[in-house]
Formats: structure tokens, C-alpha cells, sequence
């Protein structure tokens, strides 16, 4: 069994986000965890500020691309970063939890913003050990 986790990969000036795990829910929260260790240290992320989110697309990949963009809306609209995700998708529908709290330069020192999510290296799918993948690269 895969253990739930997420990785970056180098993408020219932009940064690639990825997440796995042995499900398809786990591999997108991790990317959410990715996505937030572009900016900061998740772990120094607390849960004070739980935020619903909801998506949907019937194609994994658009629904990745999506799910990051709302992310990222998130915390530019609310100012917050998040560092806990809670996702269930069924058939084509996402919906989640995202825990975060307000940004504080002083302890989160951001590094950049993410701008968005894009659809190059966008690619959601199992690895042939059967655990799931989420990945596309961010614009930072």
C-alpha cells in the first residue's frame, strides 16, 4: 500500500506539483499540500480557518486543473494558506475541506505566489505500482 504523499519536480521558472496516493481523493489533497509547499512549510500551516470547496468535471485531469485554481482562489481572495485538505470525488464531482490559517509573513515567509494552475505536465492516472498521480506544473 502507497503511503499518501507529495512532491515537487522542477519545470524551467515554473514549479511542478504532484500528488500520490492510493486513492484518487489522496492524490489530489496531496497535491493540495504541494501546491501549498510552493509558498510555504506546510506544517507551519494551523487549521483555523476551515474553507468548503466544490468542483466538478467528468475528465480527472480537468478536474485536477480545477481543483488546484480553486485552491489558489482561495487564498488570494481569503489571504489565508491552507496545510490540511479533506477530498471526496464521486464520478466527476469534487468536493473538500481545506484547513488553513491567515497568512503571517513573520511565520510563514512566503516564497512566491502562485499564480495559477496549468495545463502542461497535466496528468492524473495510477503509476504501475497502482498508486494514484496528480500532477501538472503551477505559474509562480
Amino acid at each position: 500500500m502507497v503511503e499518501p504523499r507529495w512532491e515537487h519536480f522542477p519545470h524551467d521558472a515554473d514549479m511542478g506539483v504532484r500528488g500520490v496516493g492510493p486513492t484518487l481523493a489522496q492524490a489530489f489533497e496531496q497535491a493540495g499540500v504541494a501546491l501549498t509547499a510552493v509558498v510555504t512549510d506546510p506544517a507551519s500551516v494551523g487549521p483555523d480557518v476551515p474553507v468548503e470547496i466544490a468542483c466538478a468535471s467528468d475528465d480527472p485531469e480537468d478536474l485536477l486543473f480545477e481543483w488546484l485554481n480553486a485552491l489558489i482562489y482561495e487564498m488570494a481572495t481569503r489571504r489565508v494558506l491552507f496545510g490540511r485538505f479533506e477530498v471526496s470525488i464521486d464520478g466527476g464531482r469534487l468536493r473538500a475541506t481545506a484547513w488553513g490559517e491567515t497568512v503571517q509573513p513573520e511565520k510563514h515567509q512566503p516564497a512566491v505566489e502562485v499564480k495559477g494552475a496549468t495545463y502542461t505536465g497535466l496528468r492524473v492516472g495510477r503509476d504501475q505500482t497502482g498508486a494514484w498521480r496528480a500532477e501538472c506544473v503551477v505559474d509562480v
